[in-house]
Formats: C-alpha cells, structure tokens, sequence
C-alpha cells in the first residue's frame, strides 16, 4: 500500500474530523515554519489529524500588482523543509498541468482550485502524480459537479479524492455557504471538506484606496459556518490561519487568528461528538393513522 493510500485511510477514518490548515500563501521561510510549530503542536495536543497548508504562488488575485508568493521553486523548498522539520504532510494547490509533477514530489495532497474544478487536463495531471487530491467545487457549480470531477481523478487511475464546499456566489461580491451541499456532494462517493475560511470571501468587494479592488471577508462569521459544517458531519475541515490576519499579504479579511484557532477547533470537536452520536433518520413516508 502507497504513502498516499494509507494517508488518504487515515483522514478517512479521522474522528471526529481532520483538518487541513496554514496561512494562505507562503510569506517567508521563517514564518512559514513558525506557523506549522504552532499549528502542530495546538492539532497534536487535540488528537486531531493535520495536513498543513499552504500556497506557492496565488495565481488567481484579483489585481496583477497583488503579492503572489515566493513561486514553485522556492516554495516547494519550503515547504519541504516544513514537511521534514514537523513530520507534517503538506497540500499545495496546482494551477497549470506542467506543476504537477514537481508538486507531487513533495505535497501529500494536490488541490485543485474552485476556478479550476472541471478542468479535465489539470485533473488528469493531478491524478496521474499518485497523490491524494482535493478538488474545490466552484463557486459557479451545483454540487452535482464534484461528483463528475472526482471521477475524472478516479478514470485515470487514483482512488484517493476528496471533494471541498467553499461557498457559492450569491449577487457580484458575495459567498453563501449552502449546508445541503454538505450532504449532496457525498454523490461523489469521497470524504467531503469544508472550506470554513474561503467560503465567506466578498470577491472583489473591498475597495482600496487609490482606486482598485480587493477581496473583502466576513471573519467574524468563520465559527457560524465551522459549527454548521462539522454538526452536518463534514469528514475534514479546511482553514487558513494567521498570527496577524490584518498584516496577511493575502485574504487577510478571511484568515483566522492563530490565537483563537485552538480554542475554535475544541469546540469543534464537542460539537461534531455530539452530532456524529445523533441517529440518522430514514424517512418513512407511509401515511400515519390519525
């Protein structure tokens, strides 16, 4: 059995959930090695699985001026040196076919970006590395979609797919997570995750000064819609996290505090305790005698 199919059983059997976190994009070497420390130690002391997280190049902002990160060499360097240094796997998104080998050397999960979902050449490439990949439904695309896109993974030859929720576009600059997709998006047969952070983005909803916009968020409300997700009975969670969201170069509107993470995921954990113990209902729709 491969390093990825017994990972990929491993977060499938997580109780009650595993989490996949880190800031967005790489800022620096020492603080990306700060951050997975912290991020470590606070998942390690909660019994809970990481997959640490974190992008080599943001090749979707909104404006071509916006910080990008440190790019695929050097940022595979990184976060190889996280991996080694932590003993920590590590999920990186991909954007063009060609990555996809050389994220594959290092990343134990590919993520194939929302914008990106149904394209079949970045799937197959993904696929083809062997690695585990979690693809995000598109904030255009009813959940029906992923079960066809994870079946683009599994025809050239991967079994090992997951399947992500991060909101839906509701009017120009808005997300609304939709909690049926939970449930829906189990049509793809595949661990579902929950994108707690990205799902209430305001997409080219900030204007800055100077002219031009930016991506706003609605941080306060990450804990409303990560109590929804793991009481629905998500298999995985994924957020970005930050020691100074307001400093963050990238998404700071919508990077959870580092100081607040662990206390965010405790209760997390009763609520999804709690959720899972719950008994599922099969709905009987004979006519009940009055």
């Amino acid at each position: 059995m491969g390093s990825s199919t017994i990972l990929y059983d491993q977060l499938k059997t997580a109780e009650p959930f595993f989490v996949l976190a880190g800031p967005n994009v790489i800022e620096s070497e020492d603080h990306i090695l700060h951050m997975a420390k912290h991020i470590k130690d606070i998942t390690s002391r909660l019994g809970l699985p990481l997959v640490f997280k974190s992008s080599f190049d943001k090749a979707n902002r909104t404006s071509s001026k916006s910080f990008r990160g440190p790019g695929l060499t050097e940022g595979l360097k990184i976060l190889e040196r996280v991996k080694t240094t932590y003993d920590v796997p590590i999920v990186t998104d991909v954007h063009e076919t060609v990555q996809c080998e050389a994220v594959g050397r290092v990343a134990d999960i590919i993520q194939i970006p929302a914008f990106l979902c149904r394209q079949t050449d970045l799937l197959v490439a993904a696929a083809k590395t062997g690695r585990i990949i979690n693809i995000k439904k598109g904030q255009f695309c009813a959940p029906s979609v992923m079960a066809n896109s994870a079946e683009k993974i599994r025809m050239a030859g991967n079994e090992n797919v997951m399947v992500c929720e991060r909101g839906t576009m509701f009017g120009y600059n808005d997300l609304i997570v939709d909690p049926r997709n939970f449930e829906w998006m189990r049509e793809a047969n595949c661990p579902v995750v929950a994108d707690i952070t990205h799902s209430l983005q305001q997409p080219a909803g900030r204007k800055l000064e100077g002219g031009g916009v930016a991506s706003g968020g609605l941080r306060e409300l990450i804990p409303c819609i990560a109590r929804t997700a793991v009481a629905v009975g998500v298999d995985g969670i994924f957020m970005e996290v930050h020691n100074d969201p307001s400093k963050a170069p990238v998404d700071g509107p919508t990077q959870w505090p580092l100081r607040h993470f662990e206390e965010l995921l405790e209760e997390l954990i009763e609520i999804a305790r709690i959720s899972k113990g719950k008994k599922q209902y099969q709905i009987d729709l004979t006519p009940f005698p009055l």
